[in-house]
C-alpha cells in the first residue's frame, strides 16, 4: 500500500495532483469517496475556481448521463437477444416434436422397407449362385 501511495492516483487518498492553484489544495478526506478542499484566503480568485470545479462537475455529469445511455442500449440489446432465443429454443423443440410423430408415424414403414431390400438383394445374390455354378 505504501508504493500506492507514493505514487499519487486517484483512487489511493493521495489527492495531491489533484491540486488546481495555490489558493486551493486538497487535504486527505476520511473515505476514500470524499475530496475535502482547504481554501487559502490570501490567494484565492474564487470564481475562477468554482467556475472550474463547476464545468468539471459538468463533464462528469455528462459522462455519467452518457454511461447511462449506453447501459440502457446494452440492457435493450441483451433484452431483445434473449427474447429472440427463447424464441428460437421453442421454434427447435416445436420442430423436434414434429420430427419425433413423423419417426413414430413413418418408422414401421421404413423399417419394412429395409427388410424387403435385403431379402431382394439376398435372393439375387442365390439365384446368381445358383446360374454360376452350372
Amino acid at each position: 500500500m505504501a508504493a500506492s501511495s507514493s505514487r499519487g492516483g486517484p483512487f489511493n487518498g493521495n489527492a495531491a495532483p489533484f491540486r488546481s492553484r495555490d489558493g486551493l489544495s486538497t487535504r486527505q478526506a476520511a473515505s476514500s469517496d470524499e475530496i475535502q478542499l482547504r481554501i487559502d484566503p490570501m490567494s484565492a480568485d474564487f470564481d475562477d475556481e468554482i467556475t472550474g470545479l463547476r464545468s468539471q462537475v459538468r463533464m462528469l455529469r455528462n459522462v455519467a448521463q452518457d454511461i447511462g445511455t449506453e447501459a440502457k442500449f446494452q440492457k435493450d440489446f441483451l433484452d431483445q437477444l434473449q427474447m429472440t432465443v427463447i424464441k428460437a429454443q421453442a421454434s427447435v423443440k416445436n420442430n423436434i416434436r414434429k420430427l419425433n410423430k413423423s419417426i413414430i408415424k413413418n418408422g414401421s414403414n421404413h423399417i419394412v422397407h429395409v427388410v424387403l431390400f435385403a431379402l431382394l438383394c439376398f435372393f439375387i445374390v442365390y439365384l446368381w449362385t445358383k446360374v454360376s455354378r452350372r
